[in-house]
C-alpha cells in the first residue's frame, strides 16, 4: 500500500491522465507503470479529490446503479428468504389514547422569585424551548409543597404524609 503523500511528479501524471479522459483506474495503471509505484485505483480517487479534479470521464460512463432486469430476481430471492412468521404477522393495533388526569383549578402562575412560603410550588410551562417555568401560587396544604388538588394530582388517593416539613438544622462536625 502506497503512503498518502503523492510525489508532485505523479501528482502532475494523474492530473494529465485524468484531464485527457482516463477513468481512474486507468490512470493508477499508467502511473505504476510509469514510476514503478503500486497505487490503487481508490488512492487515485483519493488523490484526485484532494487535489480537485472530480470524476473523470470513464468514472462517468459506468453505470451507478444495478441495471432493472436484475431487480426483480432479486426481490423474488428476499421473498423466499423472509420467514413465514414475518409475511404472515397481524397488523398492528392502535393504543387507546392516555387518560390525563387534571385538576379544576385556575393557576396563579407566579415566577420562582415571586413564590412565598405558603404557596403552591406546582410547576407550569418549561415544555418548550425558551418558555417559562412558573408556578401555582394558590395556597398550600400544611406540611406539603401543593395546594389540595395539585397534590391529589401529584400522588396516589390517600392520607397527607406523616412527616411534618419544617426548617432543617444542619450541625458542622469535624472531618475525620
Amino acid at each position: 500500500m502506497q503512503s498518502s503523500n503523492w510525489a508532485p511528479e505523479h501528482c502532475r501524471a494523474l492530473r494529465e491522465f485524468v484531464g485527457l479522459g482516463m477513468s481512474y483506474l486507468s490512470a493508477a495503471k499508467a502511473i505504476n507503470e510509469k514510476f514503478g509505484t503500486s497505487y490503487t485505483r481508490n488512492a487515485a480517487i483519493g488523490r484526485g479529490r484532494r487535489m480537485g479534479l472530480g470524476c473523470s470521464e470513464g468514472d462517468k460512463k459506468r453505470p451507478k446503479v444495478l441495471s432493472k432486469a436484475k431487480l426483480p430476481n432479486l426481490q423474488k430471492r428476499r421473498e423466499r428468504q423472509a420467514p413465514h412468521s414475518i409475511l404472515s404477522a397481524p397488523p398492528a393495533k392502535r393504543a387507546d389514547p392516555v387518560k390525563l388526569r387534571c385538576v379544576g383549578i385556575k393557576p396563579r402562575l407566579l415566577a420562582l422569585v415571586d413564590l412565598e412560603d405558603g404557596d403552591c410550588r406546582y410547576p407550569y410551562g418549561g415544555d418548550k424551548d425558551g418558555e417559562a417555568i412558573t408556578f401555582c401560587g394558590h395556597p398550600r396544604l400544611p406540611g406539603c409543597r401543593y395546594c389540595a388538588p395539585h397534590f391529589r394530582l401529584t400522588r396516589e388517593d390517600g392520607p397527607l404524609p406523616q412527616r411534618a416539613t419544617g426548617p432543617v438544622v444542619l450541625r458542622l462536625v469535624a472531618a475525620a
